[in-house]
């Protein structure tokens, strides 16, 4: 007998033991070990597939439930640097402090949709939602969200006189007109600019049309929700029932 037959008549699907344990069908147990409600030997195992001895010490997680999910959306500080479209969402990045009360589950991984790009090298606050009406909102209200960004710039010493007006007034780009953005300076080298409607490139355009050289940009809010603390390369979810 070979070692492989061995291991395949020692062991067996989590999911089997799963159905055993609770007297529940294959399809409910394979629902509460992808819920994250189940330990082996302690740890938590989200994949069906996983084989387990009698040995193994299984358990089910005494508030498990097979509720249908609550899509969640997901509030993410990323790099201007990265590399990848969206950032990375895995359970080592997810800020210690998140205070939503939401457990993490594997499927909340799962079905990500981006909405509101950030403007282009831009890093900070990035959204990734699973909940249909967050992501309609945010499309179909684009106009009427307001966005904030921190932007670095060089040339504050020879910028004209009439710059700060100049920012604060309303542009026109492809042949409309856009809501007048609110620009501050937050410290000599960093302006902070709240607008509707911010379009695709706008902020490089506003700096470059006062003479200011745009070093680096992030994002801070979108609508109601902030950024808050968290730190860059991490994630949190939006408590459930908060509105942008």
């Amino acid at each position: 007998m070979t070692e492989s037959t061995e291991l395949s008549e020692s062991t067996e699907r989590l999911s089997k033991r799963v159905a055993q344990i609770c007297a529940c069908s294959r399809l409910e147990a394979e629902r509460y070990i992808i819920g994250g409600w189940v330990t082996v030997d302690g740890v938590v195992i989200e994949s069906p597939q996983h084989r387990v001895a009698s040995s193994n010490i299984v358990s089910i997680d005494s508030k498990a439930t097979l509720a249908a999910m609550t899509p969640i959306t997901i509030l993410a500080n990323m790099n201007a640097d990265d590399e990848l479209p969206v950032p990375a969402i895995t359970r080592s990045n997810h800020a210690a402090d998140d205070v939503s009360d939401i457990r993490l589950e594997k499927q909340h991984f799962e079905h990500l949709n981006t909405t509101l790009p950030l403007q282009l090298g831009a890093g900070g606050l990035y959204i990734l939602s699973q909940d249909a009406r967050i992501l309609r909102k945010l499309t179909e209200d684009t106009a009427r969200i307001e966005q904030e960004y921190i932007v670095d710039v060089l040339g504050r010493e020879t910028m004209p006189a009439h710059g700060m007006k100049q920012l604060n007034f309303a542009l026109r780009i492809d042949g409309r007109t856009l809501p007048e953005a609110k620009v501050s300076w937050q410290n000599e080298t960093k302006l902070r600019i709240a607008a509707k409607d911010l379009q695709e490139g706008q902020i490089a355009y506003m700096c470059e049309m006062v003479g200011l050289q745009l070093t680096a940009m992030k994002r801070i809010r979108v609508g109601s929700i902030s950024m808050g603390k968290l730190a860059t390369g991490q994630w949190r979810y939006l408590p459930l029932g908060q509105k942008f």
